[in-house]
């Protein structure tokens, strides 16, 4: 069971490496990057290029750890009781199977995703330490122990909003999804965009890592930014010299809102505009 990427999905050979040894070692791979890098893709195409199926559990911030393992539901039970409703003498009927459960449980091996994990509270990680390093945990309201009869294979994203703790950083095969540099930006555009013009891509790469290196971006346009701006330019038909012989005194390239989110960038350029008019 090797990962080599798949047609969606260009991974690097650093990836691809951790990816396997995460894999062998059936440690769960912590993913970190930027925003919009393919940290979640990830996992989707994993479960694609091994044939396994996919659980996904997308952590919010008031996501606890016990939702993963399960909830017993008292509060039904107790109007069911109210009610003489005869689920009432099972307690498992009150029993929601959390994610991790249905991994440890699922008949054939599975991927299970914990996407950003880094949302929820800092004891969150803490509180899955034993579960992830067992594979087991203990149902205390039916005294039954939920074991994986084999360890899925597990990946973590994290968008580094918060540190980890140490002790779960311990159990898990880290790596750090780089941004693309200019070649693998190529490859990935080639996915998705088969067959499109290639001075194009090159003017508009251009833009957009210029855009990327402007000082004092709040928030830099991702892989994905990138990809919805071609989709635009490409349906708008938008002129290449408009790429091509861009006025430096209109310092915001055409249809930004696909690659600035906030107003504080727009106006950052904005001011780059100003200061090109009035210098030149």
């Amino acid at each position: 069971m090797r990962f080599e990427g798949t047609s969606n999905y260009v991974a690097t050979d650093d990836l691809k490496v951790a990816v396997n040894a995460a894999v062998l070692l059936r440690r769960p791979l912590l993913v970190k990057g930027e925003p919009g890098t393919g940290k979640t893709v990830l996992a989707h195409e994993i479960a694609k290029a091994v044939g396994a199926p996919l659980i996904e559990w997308n952590v919010k911030s008031t996501t606890k750890a016990q939702q993963g393992l399960y909830e017993y539901d008292a509060v039904a039970r107790l109007r069911d009781g109210q009610l003489g409703d005869e689920r009432v003498h099972d307690i498992k009927n009150y029993i929601k199977k959390g994610k991790l459960w249905e991994a440890f449980t699922a008949p054939q091996l599975p991927v299970l995703l914990i996407d950003e994990i880094d949302k929820a509270d800092i004891e969150f990680p803490n509180d899955l330490l034993q579960e992830l390093d067992r594979m087991s945990f203990d149902v205390y309201e039916t005294q039954e122990r939920i074991t994986a009869a084999e360890r899925p294979i597990v990946v973590i994203t994290s968008n580094n909003e918060k540190e980890l703790p140490d002790a779960f950083l311990r159990r898990c095969f880290f790596h750090y999804i780089k941004f693309p540099d200019r070649d693998t930006m190529q490859a990935i555009i080639d996915v998705h965009f088969p067959g499109i013009q290639r001075t194009l891509i090159a003017k508009a790469m251009e833009v957009f890592y210029e855009v990327r290196d402007v000082p004092g971006l709040k928030k830099k346009p991702s892989t994905s930014e990138l990809l919805d701006w071609l989709k635009l330019l490409l349906n708008e038909d938008m002129p290449l010299d408009v790429l091509q012989n861009r006025d430096p005194t209109k310092a915001i390239p055409p249809l930004h809102g696909a690659l600035l989110k906030n107003e504080q960038d727009i106006m950052l350029f904005e001011r780059l505009a100003f200061m090109a008019r009035r210098n030149g």
